[in-house]
C-alpha cells in the first residue's frame, strides 16, 4: 500500500502548510468584512447653525513665529456647556513633547482638566472618551489623562485596531499569526519612538502595522440640541502649534456622527446609548436655510472627493490643502479636472518636520512635482517645526455654489481606503453663506499671505526631488509600509 504524501515528505508538507496558512492570513488581512458602521456615506440634512473654525500659524514681518488659532478653546467652551451627554474621539492625546525647548501648548492637560471639571460642575453629565492605543504605546506605557479622566467617571475606549483590515500586510499577517501573542512585558525595553523613557518590544510590534483610529470628534448635547464638531486637531501637546480647520454644527447630522462613534466603540467591546429620537425629532421641525452637509467616513470621502473632482467645470475654482497627499486616484482627479479647464490649486505641508525629526519630503514633494508637471498650481507651507496639519478640499462653482470636505483625513492609501479611521463633513449651499466666506477668506490667507502673515512659499524652495524618492513614494503607497 503506497504511503500517502505527508507522512512521505513531511518537512514538504509542514512548508506547504506554513505557507498556505501565511497566504489565506494575508488575503484575510487585506479582504475581511468591516466592522457595523465603518465606511459611511450619511445622509444629506440641513444645516441650521455650521461654523468654519481653522488655527494659523505663521511668520510676521520679521520672521517670528505667531499663532492665531481658534479650535481647541472653541472645543472646551463646548465641553463646558454639555448637559447630559458628551463623546469625545480623539487620536493623538498625550504629552510626549516630540524636541526639546519648542513651544507648546499642554493640550492633553487641558482638555483633561476641561473635562473633569465639567463633570464635577454637572453630576448628570455622562462622558465617552475613545482613542487610540497609540496613546499608551500599545499597552507599553501608562497615560496619566486616561487614568485621571477614568478615575473621573469618563468611560474611557481604547479602540480595537483588530477589527480593521490591515494597511501593511508584509507585517500584520506575521503579527496576526505570532507577534499578537507576545506578552506585552516581555523581552527587551527600547527607546519611547514617542517620548521620554523606554517601551516593551511587543510596542514595535503592534506600532509596525501602520494603523489607526486617526478619528477627531466631539458630539454633545446643549440646549437640548445635538452639536457636533469634526476637526483635523489633535488635543496633543507637541502638536499644539500646527496649521488645522473645523467645522461646528448642529441638526440631524449630529445624529449621524453619533452613530458613526457608537459603531467604534461597539466592536471595541462598549457600548454608547442612541441619542432620544424625541429630541432629534424636536429639533428637526426647527431646520430651515441653504446649508446642508453629510457625514463621510473612511473610503466614502475618497467617494466624495473624486465626485467633487470629477463634478467640476470649467469656471469653476478647486483648492485642496493637505498634510499627506499619496492617492493616485485623488492626484488623476485633480489632473483631470485641471484638463477640463477648472482653476486647481494644491497646497501641501512639505513633509519636512515631525516633532523635532527631519523627514524626506515622501509623499508630497514627489506628488507636488508631478501635479506640478501637470500644469497645476502647487505651493508650500512654510513650516518652521510645526506642520501645515489641514485636511480639506473646497470647490467654489461658477454658478455661486460651493462645497466643502473637512476632517481628519488625509488623501492617501491608508486614509481613503478603509484601513484608518477617518471622518470628515461634506457641507454644501451658497459660496455667500458666512461659513463659506470664512473658508474662502481662510484659504485666501495660507495662499497669499496676504497682510503680512506668511503661511506658504513658492513651488521652487521644495521642487529638488531625487528620482529615488519617488520610486519610495510609489512603493510606501502601494505596499503600506510607510507612516503616511
Amino acid at each position: 500500500m503506497p504511503t500517502i504524501w505527508p507522512i512521505r515528505h513531511p518537512f514538504r508538507f509542514v512548508v506547504f502548510f506554513v505557507l498556505a496558512l501565511v497566504m489565506v492570513t494575508g488575503a484575510w488581512t487585506v479582504f475581511k468584512p468591516l466592522p457595523a458602521g465603518v465606511d459611511v456615506s450619511g445622509d444629506w440634512h440641513a444645516l441650521p447653525e455650521v461654523h468654519f473654525l481653522r488655527d494659523i500659524t505663521y511668520l510676521d514681518e520679521s520672521e517670528q513665529r505667531r499663532y492665531d488659532h481658534q479650535i481647541m478653546d472653541a472645543m472646551f467652551d463646548m465641553i463646558g456647556e454639555a448637559e447630559t451627554f458628551l463623546i469625545l474621539d480623539q487620536f493623538l492625546f498625550n504629552a510626549f513633547a516630540g524636541e526639546e525647548g519648542a513651544i507648546k501648548r499642554p493640550l492633553s492637560h487641558e482638555l483633561t482638566d476641561t473635562i473633569v471639571a465639567r463633570m464635577e460642575e454637572n453630576p448628570d453629565l455622562s462622558t465617552w472618551f475613545i482613542t487610540d492605543p497609540i496613546n499608551t504605546l500599545y499597552g507599553g506605557v501608562v497615560s496619566p489623562q486616561l487614568e485621571r479622566l477614568h478615575a473621573s467617571g469618563v468611560t474611557v475606549i481604547q479602540t480595537r485596531l483588530t477589527a480593521l483590515r490591515d494597511s501593511n500586510p508584509t507585517h500584520a499577517v506575521w503579527w496576526r499569526l505570532l507577534w499578537r501573542h507576545y506578552p506585552v512585558d516581555w523581552g527587551p525595553h527600547l527607546p519611547n519612538p514617542l517620548g521620554p523613557g523606554r517601551v516593551p518590544l511587543r510596542s514595535y510590534l503592534d506600532l509596525l502595522n501602520f494603523k489607526a483610529n486617526h478619528r477627531k470628534t466631539m458630539v454633545l448635547d446643549r440646549g437640548g440640541e445635538l452639536w457636533g464638531m469634526i476637526s483635523s486637531a489633535n488635543p496633543h501637546d507637541a502638536s499644539s502649534a500646527h496649521d488645522n480647520v473645523a467645522v461646528i454644527f448642529n441638526g440631524k447630522g449630529v445624529g449621524d456622527l453619533l452613530e458613526t462613534e457608537r459603531a467604534v466603540a461597539t466592536f471595541s467591546g462598549e457600548s454608547i446609548p442612541a441619542w432620544s429620537e424625541e429630541h432629534v425629532a424636536d429639533h428637526a421641525s426647527r431646520e430651515a436655510g441653504d446649508m446642508r452637509g453629510r457625514i463621510l467616513t473612511e473610503r466614502a470621502v475618497e467617494r466624495a472627493a473624486l465626485e467633487l473632482l470629477d463634478d467640476s467645470e470649467p469656471g469653476d475654482q478647486v483648492m485642496l490643502a493637505m498634510f499627506y497627499l499619496s492617492s493616485r486616484p485623488i492626484v488623476r482627479g485633480l489632473q483631470r479636472a485641471h484638463e477640463r479647464g477648472v482653476k486647481v490649486r494644491v497646497l501641501l505641508d512639505p513633509n519636512k518636520d515631525a516633532f523635532g525629526r527631519e523627514k524626506n519630503g515622501v509623499p508630497n514633494r514627489p506628488v507636488g512635482v508631478q501635479l506640478h508637471r501637470a500644469g497645476i498650481s502647487v505651493r508650500w507651507a512654510r513650516t518652521h517645526g510645526e506642520q501645515f496639519h489641514t485636511k480639506m478640499i473646497a470647490r467654489l462653482g461658477r454658478d455661486g455654489e460651493a462645497t466643502a470636505i473637512i476632517g481628519s483625513s488625509n488623501y492617501t492609501r491608508r486614509n481613503l481606503r478603509n484601513l484608518n479611521l477617518e471622518t470628515c463633513i461634506e457641507v454644501r449651499g451658497p459660496a455667500s453663506d458666512p461659513f463659506f466666506q470664512d473658508v474662502l477668506a481662510y484659504l485666501t490667507q495660507v495662499w497669499t499671505n496676504r497682510g503680512g502673515r506668511i503661511v506658504s512659499t513658492g513651488f521652487d524652495a521644495f521642487d529638488d526631488v531625487p528620482a529615488w524618492h519617488h520610486a519610495l513614494y510609489w512603493f510606501q503607497e502601494v505596499t503600506g509600509m510607510s507612516t503616511f
